[in-house]
Parts: structure tokens; C-alpha cells; sequence
């Protein structure tokens, strides 16, 4: 079982023992390290840290120092054009271009220091939590924050996004395990005090992982083991028990799931076979390793130890064992991933009676069990589709000025055609009336009821009522300081919108249900240079359509799980 010595060769120094973190590139040619006692973000070639490079100074490909503190986290996303996000404790999270470095943008503030961040298949969605009071998803589509997750008690250490996007996990300094339901914005199940507690030393943090099927997910255990807990019920699958002596801090899956290693503060590396549930190789080094990654496309193993030395186990798993390449999963086989689909030829003109209405209803409300059917919103290409529509969109405006000033241009010479052409329809509200100074207008009006408003000094009462008033719920008054102009309401809540308006020129949708009219019980979405033209509401979802021609479609919970291109401009729903 003893292998070739695993030597590492510092990439960031340290004084003392501080949380670094490693992790490969989509195409295992690149890696990216950090640490909590350097403000740096290294980006290295995969085969000079294999070589046994110096991973700091000319060494590293791109040097990133844009954080005023130590980088506590990282997370690369999947696929060709992925991007690389660092957390600090700073508060503050980054994204980068990857591998080239280059600074996009800063995507979200907190008031406490990052501890976690991870991406989920297809890079579209960020999850970043900390120290504070909640873990936000992040859409990496527009940098909007779709969804704040508030259930954890201490400070949040580890991420992981089920690989079939029906669940985020997360694990808390308490050792307290949460799957979140990404369909409703929820917790879904709360495993209690299951794995170990690092409350005093920054230096370690709780880990879990998604076993690469999605079928399983591994926490550390108390008895310093690894347990495996079904996805579905929460109920513990299987123990790997070996020779850790101290309790594992850090975990990561082989790319087919049937290995898994293993990092404790005895200072071991473990790799087990999960089938047999044996550990058939290990290494102890001379500090703690901190943050284990699996080459996703060979059988490499990525380390760093709390001193910011990194380095690269080959051939992790003997020769005369199955490949941890062989028999990758197939996510597609038996089920459809909410936010990410993988459909050859998506369809961005989107007919909103037959995609929105029925196919987005019919995967709010799913059995984990069985599959579902595919939204209308392609994970594999949805960046380059958005980017080919509205560059589409731009030739056609510009093709079209170019035939105008043609025409002016020959003006003189030319005989005059007069073209009679139809104006489009301005975007409206159905139910809705202009707003008219001192008296009552209608935000909505459908078969359950109405919502009017009427301007009071300076800001607007907006008052909801039903045709059936033994049916309905009591629902207060509400006091609108938004200056709300359209709405739409079910059985279950309303949502607004209003122009865009002020500095920022911000336009704001605000959805509340009827439940639970506490202040504290709506969520709203801002958009900047982007207006609501229109509203929908319907059987766990709330639609709205912009300015820019952009279909947003959340769940009741407030998460953004649809963002499409429509190729023509909308009238109403």
C-alpha cells in the first residue's frame, strides 16, 4: 500500500497554520491555491506543481491580488468558459475569467469574514456563506442574489451542490448538516451534531461532498470516520472506519464515486474504496493537509497543507484496481437537473401558453424520486445562447439604420415611397389602470380579486380584496413607498413591480404571500437598467418580463430558476 512520497513545495507562506485551499481547473491542465495568511490568488500550471515547481513567484501563470485580506475560499466553475470566485475575510467575494485571472466583478458583501463557496454543475449558480446569519445563491448569469438561505446556528464551513441540482448541503462549525431544496428555497432535512466541531481553530473547517452520482453525501463522523447519508432521507448509509487517529477535516470523491479521500488532523491522507469499504492507500505528511481535490479527468489527487505547500499524488489509486475514470455517471440518463438542462437544440423563443404555464408547474411540484421534465432553459449553452440573441438582435437594429441613412442618402434622386407600417403594442398588465392623482387605481383585477392603490402624501396605500370574502384571507393594507404601477395575485400571495426609478434607475419586483403578510416574510428582487414590463403568478411560480426582452421565472421562495432570451418583443401574459 506504501507509494511513491507525496513531496510539497510552497505556494503561499505562512507563520503559523492558516486554511488554504486548493482546487483543479474543468480541464485538470490548471490548478488555483490559496491561503487565509495571504491575500494572493495563484493560478499554476498543473504540470509544474506535478514537477515539483516553486508554486509562488514566477512560477504561477497569473498572480491575483485583489482582496485587502486572506483568501479563505475558492471554487472553480465546470465547463470550458468557467470562471474562478475567491472569498476572504474581507467579506467580500470576487469572480475571475479562468485560467487568464482577469478580474469580472465583485459579486457580493457580507458583514463577516467567507468561509465556503461552490458552484453547482453547470457554473450558473454560486453559494457563499460564512460567519454570517445565512448562505446566499448567487445567479452567475447577472451577479443578482436569487436567494438567502437562513437555518444554520454557527458559522457556515462547507458547500456542495448535489450534482443533479435538487439539493445544496451545507455544514456548520456545530457539525450540523442541512439539505436545502433548491425547488423551494427551503431546508429540506437537518441532520444534528453529526459531524466534528473546529469552533477555536480557523485553521480546519467541516467539509462534505456529493458523491459524483449524486446518490450519496459524505460528512465527516465523530468517531473520526467518513459517514455515507442517502440523498433522499437523510438516513446514514455506511461508515468508513480505518486508521485515521483524529477527526477527518477534509473529503473528496473520485470522478466515477467509487474511491474516496480522505484528510485528518493525524496528518494522513486516506483512499478508500467505498464499494469494499477499505482504505487501499495512504499518506501521512508533515502538516495538516487542509484541502484535498480529485483531477476530474485522472487519477491524480490536488493537496495543500495548512503551511500553503501544495503538491500532486500520482497514480492515487494502484494500477491493479479500477480506474477512477471508468464508469462515470450519466446524470442524464434518469433525470433532468431544475437549473441546468442538456438539451442539443434549446429553444429561447419561448411560447409562454404551452413552456411557462405547464412545464414550469409541472417541475415546482416534484417527487425526488422520479424524473422531471426539462425547463425551457439550456444549462449547457446559456451564456453563449443569450450572447448570440442579443448580438442577433444588435445586427438586426444596426442592419436596419443602415437601410435608413441609405435612404436619406439618395433622397433627392430617389422617387418618394411612403411604407405604412403598425406600431407595435406597448408591454401592458392585464387588470391594471393608469394612476390618476388622488384617486384609487387598479393594480390588478382577475376572478379572485382585486389590488387598487391610492396616492397619500408623498407614497401609496395598497389595499387587497376578494370578490368572496368568506373565502379569501384577511389581508392588511400595505404602505408602498416604491410607487408599485402593476400586479398580479393567485390564491396563494401577489407580486409587484414598479419602473425603473431613481439614482440607480432600478426597477423592483416584490413578491408576498398571503400566509404570512409579516414584513419579514416577502422577498424582492432589484434590477438596475433593466425595467418589468409585465407580471405572472401562477401555481408555485412568480414570472416577470423586462426591458431587456429577459424572462426571469422564481419560485414562491424567491430562487431565480429560469432566465430566458425572447426573440420578440412581449406584449402581456
Amino acid at each position: 500500500m506504501k507509494g511513491r512520497v507525496v513531496k510539497l513545495r510552497e505556494a503561499h507562506k505562512a507563520g503559523s497554520p492558516a486554511l488554504c485551499s486548493a482546487s483543479w481547473g474543468p480541464s485538470g491542465q490548471h490548478v488555483v491555491t490559496a491561503s487565509a495568511a495571504d491575500t494572493a490568488v495563484l493560478i499554476h500550471d498543473a504540470a509544474t506543481v506535478l514537477a515539483g515547481g516553486r508554486g509562488s513567484g514566477s512560477s504561477a501563470l497569473a498572480t491575483i491580488r485583489l482582496h485587502k485580506d486572506g483568501v479563505t475560499a475558492l471554487a472553480v466553475a465546470p465547463g470550458p468558459s468557467g470562471s474562478l470566485a475567491s472569498g476572504s475575510i474581507d467579506h467580500s467575494v470576487k469572480f475571475y475569467t479562468f485560467p487568464e485571472g482577469q478580474f469580472q466583478s465583485n459579486v457580493a458583501r457580507f458583514t463577516l469574514p467567507i468561509r465556503s463557496l461552490a458552484f453547482n454543475k453547470k457554473g450558473t449558480l454560486l453559494a457563499a456563506a460564512g460567519e454570517d446569519d445565512g448562505i446566499k445563491l448567487i445567479s452567475t448569469i447577472d451577479n443578482t442574489i436569487s436567494k438567502v438561505l437562513k437555518g444554520h446556528k454557527g458559522s457556515v464551513t462547507g458547500l456542495d451542490f448535489d450534482p443533479r441540482n435538487d439539493y445544496l448541503a451545507s455544514v456548520d462549525s456545530f457539525g450540523t448538516v442541512i439539505y436545502w431544496d433548491l425547488c423551494i428555497g427551503a431546508e429540506a432535512r437537518t441532520l444534528t451534531r453529526i459531524a466534528p466541531t473546529f469552533r477555536s481553530d480557523n485553521s480546519v473547517r467541516n467539509v462534505l461532498c456529493w458523491s459524483p452520482d449524486g446518490q450519496t453525501l459524505a460528512v465527516p463522523g465523530l468517531r473520526n470516520n467518513v459517514v455515507l447519508y442517502d440523498r433522499d432521507t437523510g438516513e446514514e448509509v455506511c461508515t468508513l472506519y480505518g486508521d485515521h487517529e483524529q477527526p477527518v477535516s477534509s473529503l473528496c470523491w473520485s470522478p466515477n464515486g467509487r474511491y474516496l479521500a480522505s484528510a485528518g488532523l493525524d496528518r494522513q491522507v486516506l483512499i478508500w474504496d467505498v464499494k469494499s469499504r477499505q482504505d487501499i492507500e495512504r499518506q501521512k505528511f508533515d502538516e495538516r493537509i487542509c484541502s484535498l481535490a480529485w483531477k476530474p479527468n485522472g487519477n491524480a489527487l490536488l493537496l495543500i497543507d495548512v503551511m500553503g505547500r501544495v503538491g500532486i499524488w500520482e497514480s492515487v489509486v494502484p494500477s491493479t484496481m479500477k480506474s477512477p475514470n471508468e464508469g462515470i455517471p450519466d446524470l442524464n440518463s434518469n433525470m433532468v437537473p431544475l437549473f441546468d438542462d442538456n438539451d442539443d437544440e434549446p429553444d429561447t423563443s419561448v411560447g409562454l401558453e404551452d413552456d411557462v404555464d405547464d412545464t414550469f408547474s409541472d417541475s415546482i411540484t416534484f417527487n425526488h424520486k422520479r424524473p422531471r421534465r426539462k425547463s425551457t432553459f439550456d444549462g449547457d449553452s446559456e451564456n453563449e445562447d443569450l450572447i448570440h440573441q442579443l448580438e442577433y438582435t444588435k445586427r438586426m437594429k444596426d442592419k436596419q439604420n443602415k437601410n435608413e441613412d441609405a435612404g436619406k442618402a439618395r433622397g433627392d434622386s430617389a422617387t418618394p415611397v411612403t411604407l405604412v407600417t403598425s406600431t407595435m403594442q406597448a408591454a401592458f398588465q392585464p387588470g391594471s389602470t393608469p394612476p390618476q392623482p388622488g384617486m384609487r387605481n387598479f393594480l390588478a383585477y382577475n376572478m379572485l380579486g382585486s389590488i387598487t392603490t391610492i396616492q397619500n402624501e408623498g407614497y401609496s396605500h395598497v389595499e387587497v380584496d376578494f370578490h368572496d370574502t368568506g373565502r379569501g384571507p384577511r389581508v392588511p393594507s400595505m404602505t408602498d413607498y416604491f410607487g408599485f404601477t402593476m400586479a398580479a395575485m393567485n390564491g396563494s400571495g401577489s407580486v409587484f413591480a414598479n419602473p425603473c426609478k431613481g439614482d440607480k434607475n432600478m426597477s423592483t419586483l416584490m413578491y408576498r404571500p398571503f400566509g404570512s403578510w409579516a414584513g419579514n416574510s416577502e422577498w424582492s428582487m432589484r434590477f438596475e437598467g433593466e425595467e418589468v414590463k409585465a407580471l405572472a403568478l401562477g401555481a408555485g411560480w412568480v414570472a416577470a418580463v423586462t426591458s431587456l426582452n429577459f424572462l426571469r421565472i422564481f419560485t414562491e421562495g424567491g430562487l431565480q430558476v429560469i432566465l430566458t432570451f425572447l426573440t420578440s418583443t412581449i406584449g402581456t401574459f
